[in-house]
């Protein structure tokens, strides 16, 4: 069984604290045998926690989990399978990340070679399709940003941007939008650490939400 460890910000601080009661380590269920484990997101959207893993070999297929109350169970209150359209050649689908603000479903992947770079998407209610959004600009991060390790959210007053400091394993970064682009450490602690990280967690990838009452980090169990 596969299962994600979840940490949650201490307020007033810098810092995400892995827990260790029950609710450290969620379970994911259903899942079809052709999940890509590597690529995924999470969100939430005002009442369902999400989650989200590339259908393997490809760039534009998603399979969709929903929290059922003691998993991430693949297709619950949800759509099983949506789609990507409109994807330019030059998009990362090496990693993506995923919110929910304003009405919509939102899925972003960076330009090839430029980390400056989102490419957004949003959902067409009523179909199982994400199509092209505007694209959005990032700023001011580090040099030593590692942009194969980052997520994004909304926090209901400020959509954010989170990526790790190349080479650190509890050290990562934080923006918000400004209005024109996503700018390093705009209302923002800047630089954040992890506390606590379990020793079965991969550290190749992260994953944030935030519920409405608390910003929350996640790694998949190995």
């Amino acid at each position: 069984m596969s299962s994600v460890n979840q940490a949650v910000y201490v307020p007033g601080t810098n810092i995400y604290k892995f827990l260790t009661d029950a609710s450290g380590n969620l379970p994911i269920t259903g899942a079809p045998a052709d999940t890509n484990w590597r690529r995924w997101s999470m969100l939430h959207d005002g009442g369902d926690y999400r989650m989200y893993f590339f259908k393997s070999h490809t760039s534009n297929k998603l399979y969709q989990f929903g929290w059922d109350g003691s998993s991430y169970k693949h297709g619950h209150n949800s759509i099983p399978e949506l789609e990507i359209t409109g994807i330019p050649d030059d998009a990362d689908t090496g990693s993506f990340s995923m919110l929910y603000g304003e009405e919509h479903y939102r899925l972003y992947f960076r330009q090839l070679g430029n980390p400056t770079q989102l490419y957004q998407f949003l959902w067409k209610p009523g179909t199982t399709t994400y199509a092209p959004g505007p694209t959005l600009k990032i700023t001011g991060f580090p040099d030593d940003t590692d942009w194969s390790r980052w997520s994004m959210l909304n926090d209901g007053d400020d959509y954010r941007i989170y990526a790790f400091k190349l080479g650190s394993n509890s050290e990562f970064y934080q923006g918000a939008w400004n209005g024109s682009a996503y700018e390093y450490g705009h209302k923002s602690y800047k630089v954040l650490t992890l506390e606590g990280t379990p020793s079965n967690s991969n550290l190749a990838s992260m994953a944030m939400l935030h519920d409405g009452s608390k910003y929350r980090f996640y790694m998949q169990a190995l």
